[in-house]
């Protein structure tokens, strides 16, 4: 996938998340303020296990497929 695959597709999913109004205010609190991705990243999913982020995954794609 290319980056502007990429780009096309995280915007269509914020909007299809939050609606327009409110993916367009997350994009300007992001670019408002600064982010450290990485350290983001290893906080999201603190204090649970492999197990519980799998079950958590397979949870939400069985809802997708529905």
């Amino acid at each position: 996938m290319t980056n502007t695959e990429i780009k096309i597709k995280g915007v269509e999913a914020l909007m299809a998340s939050l609606g327009e109004v409110d993916a367009e205010r997350f994009i300007a609190l992001i670019q408002q303020e600064p982010f450290d991705y990485t350290k983001w990243q290893r906080s999201l999913w603190e204090g649970q296990g492999l197990e519980a982020i799998s079950k958590d995954a397979m949870s939400l794609r069985e809802k997708k497929l529905k």
